[in-house]
């Protein structure tokens, strides 16, 4: 794939592509909600798929000549139903909010109650956040982590149930490293006859390989992206009990989103399949020992790690014995070619657009097939960029030798 054609028709927009692939190959990706998709992800998303409209679902649609897009919408269907155990999978969500909005629409009305994790404590935007749908349509009560433990506080959960009596539970997060119990949050669903929604987007492709636990028994409706963990296209997925199967289609499309992005499902499909594979396993596993030693060796250089680790892919640094905020020290990383994002750690005296942490993943950096040893020069990369924030040639030979590093493990090659 060498973009000869665009490289023609569009040079603007190749230079910047081109760009892109070479910020990619050099720099250490740290953002726990990036990965690199396989080739032939990328093959599929680059298809002439992309020119089939196909409003509906296969073998009920509103155009003629969907014959091989029913092909391979079914074959994605019936891939992502295998791959988490769930009774009903729809493929169609552009996105994991879109996928979030059809859980809502399809089992609560505007102006109910729904309690999700605060933002600031690990929560999503559209579990509640103010300026978000899910925020303006619905009364939002928001939970926290301990302030003592930083984990979910289930108790807290128990009685905010118990007294605010929401219709909706919606469980999952964007920075929360450690495993959550969604036994005990269908028991409380259960006693205060609420539905059950699971966010499942950073822990798909854990949850895939067998390596966190699953909320697909318990939950009504789990939601989720395809990119992340699970390595596929930048999409949504919805997975539900057979019982909502029909409501969750029907509100999905006509009622939240047009004709499905054909191109995305292939490529989904190509994802969900690789997620089956017993590398696959082998890989997830590699990503958590990254991030379990990435965070221990950051540790023993003085730094806080919120929660005290992380059962998972990701973990939030408190930078604050460091003095520098985290909006500060993305900065300074990312002129030593080292790429995270600024995040809140729990009860953050800073606001969100300065924070006191940062969000670290190891998904991409192990894509590249990266393992504990490489963590270890990673955490003195970013230990060494943090302690001469100041000094620019400093920060210039660090990024040289993260570039050194990449080489050894080299992304695209015939790129």
């Amino acid at each position: 794939m060498y973009y000869e054609e665009l490289k023609k028709v569009d040079p603007q927009i190749y230079e910047a592509i081109r760009g892109e692939l070479y910020r990619q190959k050099d720099n250490l990706e740290l953002i726990a909600s990036e990965n690199y998709v396989s080739k032939a992800v990328l093959e599929a998303l680059g298809s002439i798929l992309t020119n089939k409209y196909a409003e509906g679902y296969p073998k009920k649609r509103y155009y003629g000549g969907c014959e091989w897009v029913d092909v391979v919408e079914s074959i994605a269907i019936e891939r992502a139903k295998k791959l988490f155990g769930a009774e009903h999978a729809n493929v169609q969500p552009h996105s994991g909010t879109q996928a979030n909005i059809t859980a809502y629409l399809s089992l609560i009305e505007p102006g109910d109650t729904v309690i999700g994790l605060n933002l600031s404590h690990g929560g999503h935007l559209s579990h509640g956040h103010p300026l978000n749908f899910s925020g303006r349509y619905f009364k939002i009560v928001t939970i926290n982590v301990n302030k003592d433990t930083e984990l979910i506080d289930y108790e807290e959960m128990e009685k905010t149930i118990e007294k605010e009596r929401p219709k909706l539970i919606m469980a999952g997060a964007s920075n929360y490293s450690r495993k959550w119990d969604w036994e005990r949050i269908k028991k409380m669903a259960d006693a205060w006859k609420c539905y059950f929604v699971c966010d499942i987007a950073h822990y798909a492709g854990l949850i895939a390989a067998g390596i966190y636990p699953s909320p697909v028994p318990y939950a009504d409706v789990v939601t989720s992206t395809t990119h992340k963990t699970l390595r596929g296209p930048r999409g949504g997925l919805i997975l539900s009990k057979k019982v909502y199967a029909k409501l969750i289609d029907r509100t999905n499309f006509p009622g939240n989103q047009g004709g499905p992005l054909m191109h995305v499902i292939a490529a989904k499909a190509v994802c969900f399949y690789e997620a089956m594979k017993p590398d696959f396993v082998e890989y997830q596993k590699q990503v958590v020992k990254n991030a379990q030693r990435l965070a221990k060796e950051l540790e023993l250089k003085g730094y806080r790690i919120v929660s005290g680790g992380t059962d998972c892919h990701l973990f939030s640094v408190d930078l604050r014995s460091k003095n520098i905020t985290g909006k500060d020290a993305e900065v300074i990383l990312d002129k030593a070619g080292i790429t995270v994002n600024k995040n809140t750690i729990p009860y953050d005296p800073q606001p969100p657009l300065i924070t006191s942490g940062i969000r670290i993943g190891t998904p991409a950096v192990t894509t590249r097939g990266m393992k504990e040893k490489e963590m270890e020069e990673i955490a003195q990369y970013i230990d060494d960029a943090i302690i001469h924030r100041d000094d620019e040639g400093y920060l210039k030979s660090i990024k040289e030798k993260v570039k050194g590093l990449t080489k050894r493990f080299p992304l695209y090659i015939d790129f």
